[in-house]
């Protein structure tokens, strides 16, 4: 891809990153889950939005894990463990401008088979 495509590609999912946090937020009790995905890792946190704190996160390097399905279900699981440790068992899922398919719905759909209600 040339230089521009990248320019406008990057942009694009930042438009939809400002759409979707104009609408959701997250609270002590109802924290938002934001999941950055990149070619080599995938990562996430649970964020207090109103006291600007992280009060859970998950790398997959640090796990010694991928950015693929099938490690992004185990990343899942550890962070839905990390999350009931915390007390959390609801959250609001923000994908973060990345679209809902591959390992970002596979991510989602492991946090909600290991009883993360959102």
């Amino acid at each position: 891809m040339t230089g521009k495509t990248l320019k406008i590609k990057a942009a694009k999912r930042i438009q939809r990153k400002r759409r979707i946090r104009s609408k959701i937020s997250g609270c002590a009790t109802l924290p938002r889950v934001s999941i950055f995905r990149s070619n080599r890792y995938i990562s996430a946190q649970a964020i207090n939005d109103e006291a600007a704190v992280t009060l859970a996160a998950v790398h997959s390097k640090t796990l010694g894990l991928k950015a693929n399905k099938a490690d992004a279900e185990k990343a899942a699981a550890v962070f839905a463990k990390t999350l009931k440790d915390a007390g959390i068992n609801e959250v609001t899922f923000d994908r973060n401008g990345f679209l809902y398919h591959g390992v970002v719905k596979a991510f989602a759909e492991a946090l909600r088979a290991n009883e993360i209600k959102f």
